[in-house]
């Protein structure tokens, strides 16, 4: 089992730049895919990025359309820890950002492959 506590999150002008982190527990966190999802007011809970070790020091990435370019998902697994980068915010980028544990071994978009969840952090951006 995996424990997730996110951080980061505040409030930005549009274009600015924010990192967000998720420190995770666990002796086996890195064999966890990771994953970030957002959720803004009365939306469903969607795909942001993420992560999965794909071996020693190599890593694969999978991003939302919508963050392309932009957001850049990393992480330590000395430390625990998966990162957003998240450069170039737009409104529509304001939501609730949660970090997402999974074991399928694939990076899913879908919400319900995930298994263990933080309690997230929220980003607004402002106009």
């Amino acid at each position: 089992q995996v424990q997730l506590v996110e951080s980061g999150g505040g409030l930005v002008q549009a274009g600015g730049s924010l990192r967000l982190s998720c420190a995770g527990s666990g002796r086996t966190f890195s064999s966890y895919v990771m994953g970030w999802f957002r959720q803004a007011p009365g939306e469903e809970r969607e795909f942001v990025a993420g992560i999965r070790r794909i071996g020693v020091g190599t890593t694969y990435a999978d991003y939302a359309d919508s963050v392309k370019g932009r957001f850049t998902i990393s992480r330590d697994n000395a430390k625990n820890t998966v990162y957003l980068q998240m450069n170039s915010l737009r409104p529509e980028d304001t939501a609730v950002y949660y970090c997402a544990a999974g074991l399928r071994g694939a990076v899913f978009t879908t919400a319900s492959a995930y298994d263990y969840w933080g309690q997230g952090t929220q980003v607004t951006v402002s106009s």
